[in-house]
């Protein structure tokens, strides 16, 4: 046994010395896509702390202070860590491509940057439509649901589907294969890849979520150099993650109060979504603040409109407002299955609340008159959250809505052809359409109940209304769509009409999640053992490519198989965002 213990030790020594000594890191990464003129936050760090004359950093063979034109900073002992850095923020390139090298005695790191001009400005607007992670079936099952099908078509297209360009999106982040909306979004919105939680930001060795290298956003580029409108508007609060993302450098995006104060920055001129509490004044009852500020009375002061539910929305817009800041719920909007159907969520407390269909056209209205151009970025993100709860109908519910406002910003767009409108979502979620759930089908249990293949009969919906939602998804023959992800849950087959699903709870031990009771009664419900960790409750994401679908000028480069960070340069290069 000794003998054994003693060769393990010899075999980790002969190990630990053979292993290189920790690289340094450059930021921008390796293969970084970066507009030409745009700003971003050059950082190399050295492991170890090594001091300034240990040290060399190249680009393109010259010292950075002669590419860059401005002085770099060296730090040693980072924040009394134990690394030294090379920073240079605000920094920005000319067309080109560029290696850079940084070595620190025998270590040697090299990145290649190609930094991408722009032409002639093809598009007067760009509408950026993200269905938070909308998948496959959500388009398959909206579809369904909301055109009909029979004998194998469709009676209709979704507007998301009748558009002339198409790709396969990837969505990988910088650290994972699984990505979240944060770093996905800002994929969209930066033109950079970055890390799980990150906004606008590079993932270094910061201690500060406000200190991590700084990409500049879209938004940020049109304000900065454009006299164009840009609108956010989401069903989600206005500090998640994807609307977030057009303002945003944080490694954390759960930093509410400081996003707020970068919207603020930034000041987009027709911001919409929830999320009032962390506007508020830490003096004032529900705030979420932890300091005085009020952003309420600061946008007011620069010249907007405050609306808090849909009445106050459209006297605003029919008043000629130009500026205006939508907060329409203390947390998310609620999703149009109970906005229309259940009246469940948060509907009897917030009444007047717009959906996203009504939000966009609002938005379009108050930002085309500006002879400059707009941006808009319009989510639905409920799709996202109601997939975590693996409540399908209300995600697929969104996914209509989605595409009713898609078909909003097509009937804008018409003849035109100066707008490019790109719907795309920013990850996906395991959810497959295996069959249908047929309650005349013999058996007592639910697997009893599920149509496959040929026996997957066409569901019975109630008629539609005048929007294309079912106004009955309780019926007797019903889709049936399965997640691939869940913590240990319960499964009826029918909707959730009391409310967005919950599934799973804590268990007697306080972390290991447990299914949700409330579930687990009924003829056909049926107990799943979760293949989730045991701390999840909820379903997760998945990290399969995604469809996006475009039209407009600049949509034709949209084909094949592109990264996400592609979409944020189709809609620089056809803006023209580039340049000094």
């Amino acid at each position: 046994m000794q003998a054994r213990h003693m060769l393990t030790m010899a075999l980790a020594a002969t190990f630990a010395t053979a292993l290189p000594a920790a690289a340094q890191t450059i930021y921008p990464i390796d293969r970084a896509e970066i507009l030409e003129g745009s700003r971003f936050d050059f950082k190399v760090e050295f492991p170890n702390a090594p001091t300034s004359p240990e040290v060399n950093v190249t680009i393109n063979g010259k010292a950075p202070a002669d590419i860059f034109g401005k002085a770099t900073n060296f730090i040693q002992s980072e924040e009394g860590q134990k690394h030294s850095a090379l920073w240079l923020r605000g920094a920005s390139l000319p067309a080109g491509r560029y290696v850079v090298e940084a070595t620190h005695g025998a270590n040697k790191a090299t990145v290649n940057w190609d930094v991408f001009p722009t032409a002639e400005r093809r598009a007067k607007n760009v509408i950026l439509f993200i269905g938070d992670g909308m998948t496959v079936a959500n388009r398959t099952a909206a579809r369904i649901l909301s055109k009909g099908w029979k004998e194998g078509k469709y009676a209709g297209e979704l507007a998301m589907d009748d558009m002339p360009n198409m790709a396969l999106i990837s969505t990988s982040g910088t650290d994972s294969i699984v990505t979240d909306s944060a770093n996905a979004a800002s994929a969209y919105t930066t033109g950079h890849k970055s890390c799980v939680n990150a906004l606008g930001v590079y993932c270094a060795k910061n201690a500060l979520t406000l200190d991590h290298p700084k990409v500049e956003t879209i938004a940020e580029l049109v304000k900065r150099k454009t006299g164009m409108s840009v609108g956010v508007v989401t069903n989600s609060e206005i500090e998640d993650a994807t609307p977030a993302s057009m303002v945003a450098h944080t490694r954390r995006r759960s930093d509410f109060n400081d996003i707020v104060e970068m919207f603020y920055a930034v000041k987009p001129d027709v911001i919409m979504g929830g999320g009032s509490p962390n506007f508020l004044s830490k003096a004032t009852g529900g705030s979420k603040r932890t300091d005085e500020q009020d952003f309420i009375a600061k946008f007011k002061e620069a010249g907007y409109t405050l609306a808090i539910s849909k009445t106050e929305m459209n006297a605003a817009l029919a008043g000629g407002t130009k500026k205006l800041l939508g907060l329409y719920n203390t947390g998310n909007i609620d999703g149009a299955f109970d906005l229309r159907l259940a009246k469940k969520g948060t509907t009897s407390k917030f009444p007047d609340q717009p959906d996203v269909v009504e939000q966009t056209k609002a938005a379009i209205d108050m930002l085309k008159g500006n002879p400059e151009g707009f941006l808009l970025m319009v989510e639905s993100a409920r799709i996202d959250k109601y997939s975590h709860s693996l409540d399908w109908e209300r995600s697929v519910f969104d996914t209509i809505m989605l595409d009713n406002a898609v078909k909003v910003a097509k009937d804008f767009a018409g003849d035109r052809n100066d707008t490019l409108i790109i719907v795309v979502p920013d990850h996906s979620h395991p959810m497959s359409i295996i069959g249908t759930y047929d309650d005349n089908r013999p058996g007592q249990l639910l697997r009893d109940k599920l149509g496959v293949y040929n026996e997957s009969l066409p569901p019975n919906y109630g008629p539609l209304d005048a929007e294309g939602y079912p106004t009955d998804v309780n019926t007797s023959r019903r889709l049936a769509i399965a997640y691939g992800t869940y913590p240990d849950t319960c499964d009826t087959g029918r909707p959730y009409m009391d409310g967005e699903r919950v599934p799973a709870v804590k268990g007697p031990d306080g972390k290991t999640n447990i299914a949700n009771e409330k579930d687990c009664t009924g003829p056909l419900a049926t107990r799943k053992a979760g293949n989730l960790p045991f701390n999840a409750n909820s379903g997760v994401h998945s990290g399969e490519d995604v469809i996006l679908t475009a039209m407009g000028p600049g949509a034709e480069k949209f084909r094949g198989h592109k990264p996400n960070t592609f979409v944020f340069r189709v809609m620089a290069e056809s803006l023209a965002l580039g340049g000094k």
